[in-house]
């Protein structure tokens, strides 16, 4: 197929090369004329996947309309708070019969909106039942290196989803399908509030009991807000919920858990995003989900401690015992 890929971050070529991988003729976009070029002179993205060639049909452009006039498959990795304004400038160039893949994790601020209400809200009718989404436990330097990496594919119809699925499946890459995109866009999107959390508890060097601890009762928050929103519990417990949730907290690729263990060291939010240099969709899904479990009178404690840690100046000790110090009740409450 011919295949746009919206954003040329880490993950948006990540993915370029995996559709690529898979005999896909691929236009990767970036919104920078002068990183586009760069990238396509170099062919490499130096910057975030050094050291990992494109092959000849991968080909990078700064032209939008050139990215999604005339292809098969749409594929968005945007930022997740970039996402309406990125799909309003697409939208005169996306063909009402292309299926699009929003592969961006998070909740929109204002709006409370995950990413399927962001695009349903952009556009036209016509186009939503070709939406899908990604999930899973998936780094985008391992996806880049063709490691074996499962991830899954939810849309609305299953026909749908196991297309997009099988625009990935190549090689080391397995793609699984579900039609739950409310469970695999809240998985993906909170739990890089608990990948912080880990981090700070790694920070602070509590041990890994703590570390186990957070994800669990993590995956237990995680899955009280999804499940009120209309998810299906089961997939909190698959690929898009435990699957990444345990990747995120445990991995040394994780930028949401580098950015707890600056915090649990002691270093300021500012000088630890400085020194990452990448987008952390922890740090502002933190603040939206905090928000949407307040107004759906959704308890999720390790977030709003989170919260108090990033924007109400709570240091990582005090938010350590505040965890620690909760009345004691029944697991599954």
């Amino acid at each position: 197929m011919k295949v746009g890929v919206l954003g040329a971050g880490s993950w948006g070529t990540a993915l370029a090369l995996q559709l690529a991988r898979a005999k896909n003729t691929v236009t990767l976009w970036d919104h920078r004329p002068d990183r586009a070029l760069k990238l396509q002179k170099e062919r490499e993205n130096s910057q975030y996947l050094s050291g990992i060639r494109f092959p000849n049909h991968l080909n990078v452009t700064p032209d939008l309309p050139e990215a999604l006039v005339g292809q098969d498959f749409i594929v968005e990795a945007i930022p997740s708070q970039k996402l309406r304004s990125v799909m309003v400038k697409a939208l005169p160039y996306l063909e009402p019969e292309t299926p699009l893949c929003c592969a961006s994790k998070g909740i929109e601020e204002g709006t409370l909106m995950t990413m399927e209400d962001v695009l349903r809200d952009v556009l036209p009718v016509v186009h939503h039942a070709q939406l899908s989404f990604l999930a899973g436990p998936s780094f985008a330097r391992e996806v880049a290196e063709n490691q074996p990496t499962a991830v899954v594919m939810a849309a609305r119809f299953s026909d749908v989803a196991d297309a997009a699925a099988a625009a990935f499946h190549a090689g080391n890459f397995r793609a699984y399908f579900i039609d739950d995109i409310v469970g695999a866009e809240l998985g993906g999107a909170l739990k890089n509030i608990i990948a912080i959390a880990c981090g700070v508890a790694d920070g602070l060097g509590i041990g890994l009991n703590a570390r186990a601890a957070l994800m669990t009762r993590g995956l237990a928050e995680i899955t009280r807000l999804a499940v009120a929103k209309g998810a299906q519990p089961a997939t909190l417990a698959g690929l898009a919920g435990m699957g990444d949730l345990v990747l995120t907290c445990t991995g040394g690729l994780s930028r949401n858990r580098r950015v707890g263990i600056g915090l649990g060291q002691g270093k300021s939010l500012e000088d630890v995003l400085d020194e990452l240099g990448q987008v952390a969709e922890g740090v502002i899904t933190t603040r939206t989900a905090y928000q949407l479990a307040h107004r759906m009178n959704i308890e999720m404690p390790i977030t709003e401690q989170i919260y108090a840690l990033l924007y109400e100046g709570c240091s990582a000790q005090v938010v350590l015992q505040n965890l620690l110090g909760r009345e004691r009740k029944s697991e599954r409450e």
